[in-house]
């Protein structure tokens, strides 16, 4: 027995929630999690969130910034392209498997959403931000590692790929 259960554990996953920001870390977290649903038999949630300001709450002194709705549709059809082509190249395979555009604060979408869904397991990529950058951009792996009701499973790219 591995780790006080865990291949007990890992035998229980039967639907993981991938967020992706489209990065190459996201992509090494989706190869990551579509190898680990293959041989679980679980599938993948592919999941991308749209930072809305009226949703998330960002404002400026002089009063809410406002996204044009053109700006807006472009965003969210560029978002659905680049998730049906992860999810075709990667998870398209995997039954039951599905992607998802979410709206709002990253973190707390992601882990609301993984919730609804009864997500198993969340796989997601981490930039591995470090010193002001880190303190200024803040974490979204971190914040779901720190709320999220299920596992959290973070990969980190290799320097240099």
């Amino acid at each position: 027995m591995l780790f006080g259960g865990w291949e007990e554990q890992m035998a229980r996953i039967a639907r993981i929630m991938v967020p992706t920001d489209f990065s190459a870390p996201a992509d090494g977290a989706l190869d990551y999690a579509r190898d680990l649903a293959s041989q679980l038999g679980a599938s993948i949630d592919l999941v991308h969130v749209l930072d809305d300001p009226f949703t998330s709450g960002a404002f400026v002194s002089e009063g809410a910034m406002v996204i044009p709705g053109e700006l807006r549709d472009t965003m969210e059809n560029f978002a659905r392209e680049q998730l049906e082509a992860r999810h075709t190249a990667h998870a398209g395979a995997l039954p039951g498997s599905s992607t998802a555009i979410l709206l709002g604060p990253q973190a707390k979408s992601l882990v609301e959403r993984a919730k609804e869904d009864k997500a198993d397991l969340i796989v997601m990529g981490t930039h591995g931000r470090t010193g002001l950058e880190h303190l200024l951009l803040g974490s979204v792996a971190e914040k779901v590692v720190r709320t999220a009701a299920c596992p959290v499973l973070t990969t980190r790219q290799a320097a240099g790929e």
